[in-house]
């Protein structure tokens, strides 16, 4: 447990940083040498990368047809009515995002347009590791979905036995997902962003990962041949914010839930009393004991942090300055704080709300900006998957009304082209 008010600025930043920012460089390079393998040997780097880090010895890239079909044959009733149930929620919340086209008459005779329109192209990253996850694949693909993007294309890592979870498969249905490739990592991205023999590159690529995929797809969007990318969500965290009423189990518990998604997780609890964090603290010793994941979940509250505050608005100040991708506000009255609350990725108000429910079937996205982005990156959202343009439309009389006001402005920055293709046309209206 350590006290916010006896740290100085340098210990209050050493206690909020990213466990695993610490090998960037190395992290980078290692990235860069994946994605110029990718570029050089298409198809035959992915297999070669499934053999060596998914122990996955395939002979082809797509998912068979025959496997996607077979899944609802392989799924209980109760877990394809789970799933279903969340695919409703998420598009019901995510069709209430459509925006709406904007067209204005900003002059007389002078008509400008906001117009929207799905991106053509969009790549699914569902990560695999120790848990499938048909959550992600119906975040992503239920909104790509909605949005009404053409070709939808879902990148996984196969398991040793070269197949992938029926639940990944059955969701993938549900959102018309027929374009499905068994490869995954960093590998995956840039098979995506660039193409190889098998799979066609795309125009955006979405969905979380582990800290080699976010690498990947920061590189990737930053070359001119590569693909857009939703925002840098890397390996999961969470923050409880909790007052002196809050319940310790209910505490722990969302503690833990973040801990069991990998090693890498981080955990942070915030509250102004002493007595919480030692019942929460104990609270996560019991229930961790029970866990399937034990394992994963411990090492990943070794980077665990309890912070005593003096007060609940400090409380909110620490979480400000960490901009978690999940904050829990187990707090009296918790819906009063939120215009205070000013970095988050996703908030859950009150203690009914866990954060399982954000991950799962509530309706809200659980793509969410991790490492601090969530001060100037949002939640996933339809209108990630679109793009918007503009569209303007002068009448003569519009020209005439705006054209002198427009030759000036041309005229005061020197560009003589631009007040000549003005002023040609207010002469031919003569």
């Amino acid at each position: 447990m350590k006290n916010w008010s006896q740290l100085n600025s340098k210990e209050q930043q050493a206690i909020l940083a990213r466990p695993a920012l610490s090998d960037s460089l190395e992290l980078t390079n290692t990235v860069r040498q994946i994605i110029q393998t990718v570029r050089e040997q298409g198809d035959q780097a992915l297999l070669n990368f499934n053999r060596q880090f998914d122990g996955a010895d395939l002979t082809q890239l797509a998912l068979p047809a025959e496997q996607l079909a077979s899944a609802g044959k392989e799924l209980s009733e109760d877990v394809k009515q789970a799933i279903q149930l969340a695919y409703n929620n998420i598009r019901q919340f995510h069709t209430a995002q459509m925006p709406q086209d904007t067209k204005i008459e900003t002059t007389p005779g002078v008509i400008c347009e906001l117009k929207h329109s799905p991106i053509a192209a969009v790549g699914l990253y569902i990560p695999g590791g120790t848990a499938p996850l048909p959550s992600t694949v119906l975040m992503l693909g239920a909104t790509a979905q909605v949005a009404g993007c053409a070709r939808k294309i879902l990148c996984t890592p196969a398991g040793k036995d070269g197949r992938i979870a029926a639940e990944i498969r059955y969701a993938a249905q549900l959102c018309e997902i027929d374009e499905i490739y068994l490869v995954g990592g960093a590998q995956a991205i840039a098979a995506m962003a660039f193409g190889t023999e098998s799979i066609s590159k795309v125009d955006k690529i979405f969905g979380p990962g582990n800290s080699y995929v976010t690498e990947a797809k920061q590189q990737v969007s930053q070359v001119a041949d590569g693909a857009a990318i939703d925002m840098p969500a890397g390996p999961s965290e969470v923050l409880v914010i909790a007052d002196s009423n809050a319940n310790p189990e209910f505490v722990a518990a969302d503690l833990l839930s973040q801990a069991e998604h990998g090693t890498d997780s981080q955990a942070i609890m915030v509250c102004n009393s002493r007595e919480v964090i030692e019942a929460t603290k104990q609270a996560v010793e019991r229930q961790l004991a029970r866990l399937n994941r034990k394992t994963i979940a411990e090492q990943a509250m070794a980077n665990s942090r309890y912070i005593l505050t003096d007060s609940i608005e400090q409380s909110l100040q620490v979480s400000n300055a960490y901009a978690p991708e999940h904050l829990i506000l187990q707090l009296d009255n918790a819906r009063n704080y939120l215009p205070q609350l000013t970095n988050a990725g996703s908030i859950f108000v009150g203690q009914w709300s866990p954060e399982s429910a954000g991950d799962y079937a509530s309706g809200t996205n659980h793509v969410l900006p991790t490492y601090g982005y969530a001060r100037n990156y949002s939640s996933l959202g339809i209108m990630d998957f679109l793009r918007r343009y503009t569209v303007q439309e002068l009448s003569s009389q519009g020209l005439q009304n705006i054209g002198p006001a427009i030759m000036t402005l041309a005229n005061a920055e020197g560009l003589d082209a631009h007040q000549q293709a003005v002023a040609i046309r207010l002469e031919a209206l003569k």
